[in-house]
């Protein structure tokens, strides 16, 4: 699984150890990857293509989402990004071109599938021009114009594949396929139906047999993406299917494989990724330069504390050298009332 969480953290390994007592399986295993930074998908991606041996992979399961509430403000990334654009979209785009070489690579023998659940909503999806326009943004057509773009550049990812040309001339094994699991109660959906405020959550607990009647539940909302992944007659013939219901269906919009839509967008992603990066790695230079600063000032700021109580120390050293000791001041009291006496 990939997480934002540190594979340290005691919720995600408490969570681990469930799925692998349930599951009997000790194969399953976190690793972390933010989905909103494009630094960190590059850091996970590149160190699984530069691992060796060679890690195996048969499936990618490219489910992670983020959607903003009717009415709620546009949120950018760290980076800069609008984060539904990110999360929903670019992030996919960015972690399949750095896999790209590790799925082309696996052998023949092997079903290698990449599994993008998405939304009926992209039926509804403004085009592509402008996606990332700050102007009449609104969360509904923010949310349809990625799940759309995704599909878009699904698409043109299957075709990539397929252009390429195996060492052992033999075809390519690897297929993408989309899913459909309809509208379920799961986080995202209540959050949604919420309007993520209070008393949007009071009304939906209160009124909860509406959504419990009208909603799948989470478990059956899976099974498509299930029956994707274990169908074996989607790992034959051409990718780039779509499934619902646990069975295909046509895409409602042809704009999703028409190649010109799928080579401008691939473009302006590539483009928005390598400035953004460009501008990251700088920033982090910047950074770094400023933190060799501020620990250059700290330790020269503990070298002139030290100094300074070594200072302190030898002047206290001299003054208790010129200072006379006890016995010497009763000496000299003796002396002098001696001398007195005489």
């Amino acid at each position: 699984m990939l997480t934002r969480l540190a594979p340290s953290d005691p919720f995600l390994a408490d969570q681990i150890g469930e799925l692998r007592e349930q599951t009997k399986n000790q194969m399953i295993y976190a690793e972390q990857v933010d989905l909103s930074s494009l630094h960190s998908i590059r850091k996970f991606a590149t160190k699984w293509i530069d691992n060796a041996p060679p890690r195996r992979l048969d499936m990618l399961i490219l489910c992670a989402n983020t959607l903003t509430p009717p009415g709620g403000e546009r949120t950018e990334t760290d980076e800069g990004i609008e984060e539904m654009w990110m999360v929903n979209y670019l992030a996919n785009f960015h972690l399949l071109g750095i896999l790209s070489p590790a799925l082309r690579a696996q052998p023949f023998d092997r079903d290698v599938r990449v599994i993008i659940p998405t939304c009926s909503s992209y039926i509804a999806s403004p085009d592509l021009v402008d996606a990332l326009s700050k102007k009449k943004w609104s969360p509904k057509k923010a949310y349809a114009r990625s799940k759309l773009a995704m599909m878009v550049f699904g698409q043109a990812f299957q075709k990539h594949l397929d252009a390429y040309q195996r060492p052992d001339k033999l075809p390519m094994n690897t297929r993408v396929i989309f899913v459909d699991p309809g509208f379920t109660r799961t986080p995202g959906m209540r959050r949604w139906l919420t309007r993520g405020s209070v008393w949007g959550l009071l009304l939906y607990v209160f009124g909860y047999v509406l959504p419990w009647f009208f909603l799948k539940s989470a478990e059956m909302g899976a099974q498509s993406i299930l029956h994707a992944a274990m169908e074996g007659s989607l790992g034959r013939g051409v990718g780039g299917k779509l499934i619902k219901e646990c069975m295909e269906v046509d895409f409602a919009r042809n704009d999703v494989k028409n190649e010109d839509i799928a080579k401008k967008l691939w473009e302006a992603s590539d483009k928005l990724i390598e400035k953004t990066e460009k501008e990251q790695a700088a920033l982090r230079a910047l950074e770094k330069k400023h933190q060799k600063m501020r620990e250059k000032e700290k330790k020269e700021a503990e070298q002139a504390q030290e100094i300074e109580a070594l200072v302190d120390t030898i002047k206290k050293g001299k003054e208790a050298e010129k200072k006379p000791s006890r016995r010497q001041r009763k000496k000299a009291n003796a002396d002098k009332t001696e001398s007195t006496s005489t």
